[in-house]
């Protein structure tokens, strides 16, 4: 099992490019060198790829939109690998988080889930064989209405198009 879960988040107006530059760096490009650099492995052990992309993947908070950014094309990289490397046994799973205790989210008094809760619930969504997974009080009020949405109905029907044998 892979887990990407580093990441950065700085306060921006996206007036300043570097800082948008950083964050793709970091939580895109990241996400995608590790990946690569462990892919082999993967596929040799039908192994499973988590990436944590956080619920502002889907809405961003206005005083982090650079962090909102890279965290939605993580979102969407992570539901790309998901059907690429699903003919080739590899598992991929989205993790949606809300405010967890940690450094990141310091200062903002808001009920926040511990680090220790919501690692045992990734685990237990990927036992679960859950494609997205919302750990946390926070992200678990928009599963349902993801579950249920036309947006995962579009990416189940788009995943089918490389999944199916192609037209003779």
């Amino acid at each position: 099992m892979l887990i990407n879960n580093a990441g950065v988040a700085l306060y921006d107006d996206l007036s300043d490019r570097s800082v948008l530059e950083q964050h793709l760096a970091v939580n895109l490009f990241g996400t995608y060198g590790v990946t690569q650099a462990f892919l082999p492995m993967l596929i040799r052990s039908g192994g499973a790829l988590v990436n944590n992309v956080s619920m502002m993947a889907m809405a961003p908070l206005p005083i982090t939109p650079a962090y909102a950014i890279s965290k939605a094309a993580a979102f969407n990289l992570t539901q790309s690998l998901r059907a690429l490397l699903a003919v080739r046994g590899v598992t991929v799973h989205a993790v949606l988080t809300g405010p967890t205790d940690t450094d990141m989210t310091r200062g903002f008094e808001i009920p926040k889930a511990s680090p220790e809760s919501v690692a045992r619930a990734i685990f237990d969504g990927v036992d679960n064989g859950d494609e997205e997974i919302f750990p946390d009080p926070t992200s678990e009020v928009l599963a349902e209405s993801w579950h249920g949405g036309m947006a995962k109905a579009l990416v189940h029907e788009y995943a089918a198009f490389v999944q199916a044998p192609a037209a003779a």
